[in-house]
């Protein structure tokens, strides 16, 4: 998979991307082979069920879908999820199989969005910087798993060590094509299907803040990372099924070199998704 936002946009086309999706898991990717079946996509439409983008999510409850804020932002109003390995459409179909119409997949719901998310144009030059990317899906109807993700405790993060093992599981591209026609996001793309890959967290000590993990996003070192269409998946603490965080950004078009994550141990958006939870 692939980390870059709205998926996962960039710094310097987040605006302009965000009726895109965000990224996909690259690099040491494979198949989920269902160790996630929480994981699901989330597909995004309008009050009206025109279709508006995707990206990944993970049920923590039967009812609650946790995912990036920039995928649940306005004028986003009905959201749908799919949970199978593998999402069968055509690229060339509007409307492949039932994908992306709003009434199908495994279930529907209604999007939120963290009251304080937004973007921002930071001092130091780095533009397009987004803030408190947390978003919820509360779906209309359970969805019963044998397994769903767990929300790190607070200051979960604050206690890692970097070089710390991390996963990355969303539905997001996977590689790059050429000739580069349509800009970054056109670049990128790859099957709709659940992938994982594994990386490491870094300092925390950059610009953007503590509320931010900043974690390996280097395929050509054999890292993972994630990209369009990954925005909202599950950071995961090892093997484990704990959130840490969810994709939001990567600082270049290539999504490579290191990602950024927003983090879900903080007491501020625990308490957020808490008022969701049955």
């Amino acid at each position: 998979m692939a980390t870059c936002i709205a998926t996962i946009l960039t710094l310097t086309v987040l605006v302009s991307l965000l009726s895109g999706s965000a990224y996909a898991i690259t690099g040491n990717y494979k198949e989920d082979n269902y160790r996630h079946p929480y994981v699901c996509l989330v597909g995004v439409y309008d009050k009206d069920q025109n279709w508006l983008w995707r990206g990944s999510g993970s049920l923590i409850s039967p009812t609650v879908v946790l995912t990036a804020g920039h995928v649940t932002e306005s004028p986003a109003a009905l959201a749908t999820i799919w949970l199978t390995e593998k999402i069968d459409y055509d690229p060339n179909d509007p409307d492949p199989n039932g994908y992306p119409v709003y009434d199908k997949g495994a279930a529907s719901g209604t999007p939120y969005t963290h009251p304080d998310f937004g973007y921002y144009v930071d001092n130091n030059g780095l533009v397009g910087f987004i803030t408190n990317d947390v978003g919820v899906v509360v779906l209309s109807e359970p969805v019963t798993l044998g397994q769903y993700g767990e929300l790190a405790s607070v200051g979960t993060v604050d206690n890692l060590k970097v070089g710390t093992d991390v996963t990355f599981v969303g539905y997001g591209v996977q590689y790059q094509v050429t000739p580069k026609i349509g800009g970054p996001y056109y670049a990128w793309t790859g099957i709709r299907a659940r992938f994982y890959a594994t990386a490491n967290l870094l300092s925390d000590k950059y610009a953007i803040g503590s509320t931010f993990m900043k974690c390996s996003s280097n395929a050509a070192q054999g890292k993972g990372g994630t990209a369009f269409g990954d925005s909202g998946g599950p950071v995961l603490l090892g093997s484990s099924n704990t959130i840490l965080a969810v994709t939001s950004f990567g600082p270049n078009s290539n999504c490579a070199g290191v990602g950024y994550y927003c983090r879900v141990d903080t007491r501020d958006v625990l308490d957020w998704i808490d008022g969701f939870l049955p």
